[in-house]
């Protein structure tokens, strides 16, 4: 009978054991997979705030974008003022031109 409990408390320690090596074995994966976790929050708040600067120089970029057009479009405006004028000029240079001609 000795022997019986000593083999029963051969398996008991056994057990023992590899349920102590199975609870270490799950600590450290625990461990590890929360490490995973608080580099992919850091990941991740890295990546909103690269997407929110970009974000900022983009509309920044269409703020710059509206102006330029705006500044282009009052150049074409004093253009074509300014060519409607270099007409009316040429066209009364021509008449002046006719009249001084039928003389």
């Amino acid at each position: 009978m000795n022997s019986n409990l000593a083999i029963k408390a051969g398996i008991a320690a056994i057990a023992v054991m590899v349920t102590a090596g199975c609870t270490g074995n799950l600590q450290k994966e625990q461990e590890a997979l929360s490490a995973r976790v608080d580099q992919l929050a850091k990941d991740v708040a890295s990546a909103r705030s690269t997407a929110d600067a970009a974000n900022a120089a983009a509309t920044n970029a269409g703020k710059t974008a509206s102006a330029a057009q705006s500044t282009a479009n009052q150049a074409l405006n004093a253009a074509n003022q300014s060519q409607a004028c270099c007409d009316a000029t040429n066209e009364k240079i021509d008449r002046m031109f006719k009249r001084g001609q039928m003389k």
